[in-house]
Order: C-alpha cells, then sequence, then structure tokens
C-alpha cells in the first residue's frame, strides 16, 4: 500500500493529495504536525532527512521526498488519466507551465508569508537548517503574487486549462498556489474575470476537495 506523509494545512501535499486522487490511487495517510515541528523529529527525519511534506512511500517500499518525485512515479505506474501529457509537446507544455507556476505562484507566496509571518521567525525556509527572515522579501513576494494573478488570468482568456486543452497538473498546481496566496491576502477579484471563471470550474473537480 502507498502511503503518503501529509500535513492538511500545508499546500505541498495538497498537490500530491489531488494528484492521488485524480489517479484513483488508495493510499494510506500518515499526517505530519508541521505547526509542532514535527518534520523535525528524529523520527520523521529516518523517512524524509530533507525534512519536508510531501513524502511518498512506494509499493515497493522507495521514499520519495517531493512533488516532482511523487508525480513523476504515480504517472508511471498509473498512466490513466494521464496527468503529464500524452504527445512530447503536451509533455513539454505541462512541465515548462507547472514549473513556472512553481516559481511565480507557489514560491511568491512562500516568499511574502515566511519571511513576515512571527511564527516562521528563523524558518524562513522549509527543511533542516534555520535561515533569519528578510522583511524586505514579504514585499517582493506580494507584489510578485499580484502580478500573477494577472499572468493567470491573460493566460486563462478563452481557454479552459492552462496548459493544454486538457486538465494537467500544471491546473492542479496553480490551484493550490491561488488558494494558498489567502495566507498573504491576496485573491482573485473583479479584475481577475477569467482566473474566477477557472477556479470556479476546477472546484466542481472531486478532487479539489481532498
Amino acid at each position: 500500500m502507498i502511503t503518503l506523509y501529509d500535513c492538511a494545512t500545508a499546500p505541498s501535499p495538497r498537490r500530491a493529495r489531488i494528484f492521488l486522487a485524480e489517479k484513483g490511487v488508495a493510499h494510506e495517510t500518515v499526517q505530519v504536525d508541521l505547526r509542532n515541528s514535527e518534520q523535525l523529529s528524529d523520527a520523521y527525519q529516518n523517512i524524509n532527512p530533507q525534512c519536508t511534506v510531501p513524502a511518498l512511500r512506494t509499493e515497493e517500499g522507495t521514499v520519495l521526498t517531493d512533488n516532482a518525485a511523487i508525480t513523476a512515479y504515480l504517472e508511471a505506474r498509473y498512466p490513466e488519466p494521464p496527468l503529464l501529457g500524452t504527445t512530447p509537446h503536451e509533455k513539454a507544455k505541462i512541465a515548462s507551465w507547472n514549473w513556472r507556476i512553481e516559481f511565480e505562484g507557489l514560491l511568491a507566496v512562500a516568499e511574502a508569508l515566511r519571511t513576515s509571518a512571527p511564527s516562521m521567525a528563523n524558518r524562513a525556509l522549509p527543511g533542516q537548517m534555520d535561515y533569519p527572515q528578510i522583511p524586505e522579501l514579504a514585499q517582493r513576494g506580494v507584489a510578485r503574487v499580484q502580478q500573477f494573478f494577472v499572468m493567470l488570468n491573460e493566460r486563462l482568456a478563452e481557454r479552459d486549462f492552462i496548459a493544454t486543452d486538457s486538465f494537467s497538473l500544471a491546473d492542479i498546481t496553480a490551484v493550490v498556489a491561488v488558494d494558498f496566496a489567502r495566507v498573504v491576502r491576496i485573491k482573485p477579484g473583479e479584475q481577475h474575470p477569467h482566473l474566477q471563471r477557472w477556479r470556479a470550474a476546477m472546484a466542481q473537480r472531486p478532487s479539489m476537495s481532498v
């Protein structure tokens, strides 16, 4: 049985949960309490030395410690429905858009949050090491998120999906990024009609509620 090391309140493991749900893959879930720093415990470091979630233990017993590895494994192990594309061109477009959403969206929100939240003092980056907050990066992060919303809105004009003509990993990552932005008080508004339409359509997929 596949085991997902999860945290119900964190954005990164939500990406893995949605991917598993879209694939219809049965799995066990182990919650990791990030609020109380369980990811830094010796017990969890024995599972994932990077001290991050998600992690996924495969049926073969291998532990995958990031979303890139998890999605690659699940797509190869459970190819239907395809979420990383079927043709070389589709695979390239999905990979490119997914990377862009991670960099311009997820990392921008994380930058705004982790460099400003009092609860994350000295924890500006995830993982084993402590890093100090840099307040100026919070301001830059907010500006990046705002521009990310503008970019997505423009991309979704006259499109139902972000990367190709069908639902893909890029849409999963974008849903999580858009929803995660609420922690820094940014959400789609009237100036983002295409983004709002797309997010409402994504909400109809059962996987989005896992």
